[in-house]
């Protein structure tokens, strides 16, 4: 009797998958934003980008928590974003208000996407501490704007129209240039406070967990409101970044038989 083979793959359990899945429903939901999108649904449409801004935050967690993060998730999670974060987002906004400028309106898009496709790449082939500085204080810096993040700072106009009227409440021209705007944030070399390397006491963490709790039954209860303050708050912290804190400086390269605490995922 033949010996059967041996296997040459080790195998997986489908929970060591879950990363990968969330990465790929993030996908879906990019890719459905601008299908609803060119339909005319720009309320579901923005909903699918926020929920990708989620998944995208959950999926790159869980794995370092269940050790599973990988070249490839790290890989897939990349392509995942420039279509989520750097495709959908200036596309709804073309199909909503951009339309009747024709080719200025197409520049626009064509912008946000290369900036976004420049930063990603700039993601993948510098090392950490060209990505993400630490200033020794309670705070950590990205260096430019992240991709979730100008994902959802470029949609602030839909966010106002859908709060207060259902038409555009702001020139072409001005979407145009705001468009412009967040791309050049996410290539740019400004210090953006990175929230999930913050740390804070112990005694001060009961009141994180309250203002979470408010901000998340505001988004429940008033969600455009709540996201287009949490914009212009992100775009306060960003020229309050620029005012107070000096350019970045280079890390140290850690010692030997140190580990980096930064995932590339």
């Amino acid at each position: 009797m033949s010996e059967r083979p041996e296997k040459t793959l080790t195998d997986i359990s489908l929970v060591q998958l879950l990363p990968n899945i969330l990465t790929t429903a993030a996908l879906c939901a990019g890719l459905s934003a601008i299908r609803f999108g060119v339909q005319g649904n720009y309320v579901l449409a923005v909903q699918l980008i926020v929920a990708a801004c989620i998944l995208d935050g959950v999926d790159g967690r869980i794995a370092r928590l269940m050790s599973t993060d990988s070249e490839m998730g790290a890989e897939l999670d990349s392509l995942a974003d420039l279509v989520n974060f750097g495709v959908a987002p200036p596309l709804v906004l073309y199909f909503w208000a951009l339309q009747d400028l024709r080719s200025a309106g197409w520049i626009a898009v064509l912008i946000f996407a290369v900036c976004c496709a420049l930063r990603l790449a700039r993601f993948n082939v510098s090392s950490p501490s060209d990505n993400l500085e630490s200033s020794g204080d309670a705070c950590a810096y990205f260096v430019g704007v992240p991709s979730p993040a100008a994902a959802l700072l470029v949609l602030l106009p839909l966010s106002i129209s859908f709060a207060f009227t259902d038409a555009s409440p702001l020139p072409n021209f001005v979407i145009l240039a705001h468009i412009i705007l967040v791309g050049y944030l996410m290539i740019s070399r400004i210090p953006v406070c990175s929230f999930k390397m913050a740390r804070v006491s112990r005694k001060n963490a009961k009141f994180i967990l309250v203002g979470f709790a408010v901000v998340g039954a505001a988004m429940l209860t008033y969600a455009w409101i709540t996201l287009i303050l949490l914009c212009l708050a992100y775009f306060g912290m960003i020229v309050w970044c620029l005012i107070m804190r000096r350019p970045p400086k280079r890390n140290p390269a850690p010692k030997t038989g140190e580990v980096s605490w930064i995932s590339r995922r």
